[in-house]
């Protein structure tokens, strides 16, 4: 459903001045080796470029930084021509950028005549070009940067490189000649000035698992360090490159495949140029064995670190994705987030006096971010806690949805923090205003409405006009409509909005899922031997069957048409199924490769589910990792699978990123704060049923499930 909003995508640089901003780059490494999915390779006549499904051919033994480059193996002849881009990867939030005053990039050939050396130019997002640029090399077989002023190219790129899509290497003119040049490092900077970095590094923590290696070291505050650079040895003596993170990150995962093997490891400082600060101080750790119980627990740990170090600094709350804005929170995902950190703080991951700390700031902020009766908007900005219509000019005010998933987090919170200290009295006193605050009758729009409505607008009203209609991730939007001690709604609108049978809600349902099946709400078909009482299609993807369920038990939730841990189960069965019969022959498919869900795409966001209209080949951890309760064998499964046969590329400091893509070589280089906090949760639900627990004990949540039962 999120993908209707994530089509209207906007950017309101005005509300974001003091957001980070990024060096504008087209290429530090690939996740993926073989070829590199951004860019393209085309020629004519006798030219030619190596390539792979007309992809750049990466090169894991041959680098400026570790730990790949793109190489070009091409043949210039008089006869034709050749040309290979490199595309501008394009991440959700990645919209401020430093001034982009020289092309900089790092390039080794086995051959200096600057006759045979390609042309350099600009492809712009309106499909034109800038002039081409010839450069000229002083050495052969040795890494050399490039520097070119951007006015040279094109001087309106300086204040909007977004406008740039691609850099373009082409044959020069009139040549019969070949070559091999290896690329590195692609980006635009604001300065070719030399850095003084005066940091020292240091590794702050260190810990072995399977298969990799954890490393950590303090917040970097000098804006003059662009990245770090970490170094391996397996003796203690000889170190080699083997990563470098961006400066704003703070961890780094070194995935080394071997297991029972002790590492040694530096780190150092880089300025933009790659001008290297001093080494730190060599620490180790050693791989070893793991069992499934402590394979569960890493990924858990792996996945809660993104609330914990990720978190926006001042809120304490939820990015919507790494790598993209710093400054705003998203408030759906915090409240997933919310429920990681609990379950995080029981398993020991943080102490509860570090929780306590964390949750006091976190209702603080609460208590200051903007509020439109008593709901909160789906971004906010955690810096001053004013709304951020990301989405569009109409997306600026209330998210019912994003509010339910938010309070549903926070309830968990004030069960858990029941001690009779004043600090935890104080969480639990600001979370219970909070919650009482919310006008869920007001978002009906009109008095004898049957439905709740997603948004309200201060300045536009309902524009959006978008009515909450199941099977989707919403149902939690009505139970705790019901649920509220101050606001409540009718428990009759679960059956008269949620699971509406009326021709305007099965309109809506054939509309988004494009048939027939389960459009009165109700299914009742069988897929693969299994029969489903509810859900569009064979379920929809697996993100219906996990937002409503963190805090709410499926165990205990049943209507008039069925329980929902047997129905849940259901769909991640079907889903499972139908990732085994493979129907698209999708690569990576199988037994131990299914979850389609909502996530990140070589294409952009979209939620995948299993019929074939909707399966675009790419597999997403959390869809099966956060159906262990459903399906604990299969996911199991997944979790081994992706993480010891793909994982030097899938698995990276927050665990397992957000999706990957194995038809297009492709690999997802965000960690998403919607799709991480499941994984943590739903599987601590499975292990211990804490959340369940802690969130069906609410007084609150108790009346509206007994109200809901009056109504079968």
């Amino acid at each position: 459903m999120k993908s209707i909003f994530y089509s209207a995508l906007f950017l309101s640089a005005s509300l974001c001045a003091q957001e980070h901003q990024y060096d504008y780059t087209f290429f530090t490494n690939s996740l993926m080796k073989d070829n590199f999915f951004y860019g393209n390779v085309k020629s004519s006549g006798s030219a030619s470029v190596k390539n792979q499904n007309n992809k750049l051919l990466v090169d894991k033994n041959e680098f400026h930084s570790a730990g790949n480059s793109l190489v070009l193996d091409y043949k210039n002849a008089k006869d034709g021509k050749w040309e290979a881009s490199i595309e501008y990867e394009d991440v959700r939030g990645k919209d401020f950028f430093t001034k982009s005053n020289f092309l900089s990039f790092w390039i080794k050939s086995e051959k200096n005549d600057s006759n045979i050396l390609p042309t350099v130019k600009l492809q712009k997002a309106d499909g034109s070009f800038s002039k081409p640029i010839r450069f000229k090399l002083t050495k052969k077989n040795q890494w050399e940067n490039i520097l070119i002023d951007i006015s040279s190219l094109d001087a309106s790129v300086k204040d909007n490189p977004k406008s740039v899509k691609a850099i373009v290497f082409s044959q020069p003119e009139n040549s019969d000649s070949n070559n091999k040049i290896w690329l590195d490092d692609i980006a635009f900077i604001d300065s070719k000035e030399k850095k003084t970095i005066s940091s020292i590094p240091k590794i702050s923590f260190t810990k072995g698992y399977m298969k990799h290696v954890d490393l950590k070291w303090n917040p970097i505050t000098d804006n003059n360090i662009r990245y770090v650079k970490i170094y391996r040895s397996d003796n203690g003596k000889d170190f080699k490159p083997v990563g470098i993170q961006d400066a704003y990150i703070d961890r780094f995962a070194d995935f080394t495949k071997e297991t029972g093997k002790k590492y040694s490891y530096k780190i150092s400082f880089l300025d933009k140029l790659f001008n290297e600060s001093k080494l730190s101080e060599i620490v180790s750790a050693e791989t070893r064995n793991m069992s499934d119980e402590e394979l569960m627990t890493m990924v858990q740990e792996a996945s809660f670190n993104y609330y914990w170090d990720g978190a926006e600094l001042e809120s304490g709350l939820s990015k919507e994705n790494t790598n993209g804005r710093q400054n705003m929170i998203a408030t759906g995902a915090s409240g997933f987030g919310i429920m990681a950190l609990i379950a995080g703080t029981e398993r020991g991951f943080i102490s509860r006096k570090e929780s306590v700390e964390r949750f006091t700031k976190i209702v603080n902020f609460i208590e200051k971010a903007d509020k439109y009766h008593g709901a909160v908007a789906h971004f906010i900005d955690g810096t001053t806690g004013k709304t951020e219509p990301f989405f569009g000019t109409k997306d600026n005010g209330a998210d019912l949805v994003e509010t339910s998933f938010f309070i549903q987090g926070l309830l968990v919170a004030h069960q858990y923090f029941n001690k009779d200290n004043a600090e935890e009295k104080n969480i639990r006193t600001k979370i219970d205003k909070f919650w009482k605050g919310i006008e869920w009758d007001w978002f009906k729009q009109t008095p004898d409405s049957k439905y709740l409505y997603w948004h309200w607008s201060p300045d536009q009203g309902w524009v959006i006009n978008h009515n909450l209609i199941g099977w989707n991730e919403t149902m939690v939007t009505y139970l705790m409509a019901i649920a509220s001690p101050t606001h409540s709604v009718p428990a009759s609108m679960y059956y008269s909005g949620w699971a509406s049978q009326e021709k305007r809600a099965q309109d809506y349902r054939k509309d988004w899922g494009n048939s027939d099946e389960g459009a009165m709400y109700t299914n009742g078909n069988t897929y693969y031997g299994i029969k489903l009482d509810v859900g569009v299609n064979k379920g929809g993807p697996l993100f219906f069957a996990h937002y409503s369920f963190m805090g709410y038990d499926p165990h205990g939730l049943t209507d008039k048409y069925t329980n929902y841990f047997k129905n849940n189960q259901n769909i991640a069965k079907i889903n499972y199924l139908y990732c085994v019969e493979n129907p698209k022959k999708q690569k990576g498919y199988g037994k131990d490769g299914w979850g389609l869900t909502a996530s990140d795409g070589p294409n952009g966001y979209n939620p995948d589910e299993p019929v074939e209209r909707e399966d675009t080949g790419k597999l997403t951890p959390t869809g099966a990792i956060a159906s262990f309760p459903y399906t604990p064998t299969e996911s199991m499964a997944v979790l081994k699978n992706f993480y010891l046969n793909y994982g030097d590329f899938l698995w990276g400091e927050y665990g397992f990123r957000d999706s990957f893509d194995l038809n297009n070589n492709w690999c997802s280089p965000i960690f998403m704060g919607l799709n991480q906090a499941p994984m943590t949760v739903m599987m601590e639900n499975y292990r211990t049923g804490l959340i369940w627990n802690l969130f069906m004990s609410h007084p609150d949540v108790k009346t509206g499930i007994q109200k809901l039962e009056k109504e079968k």
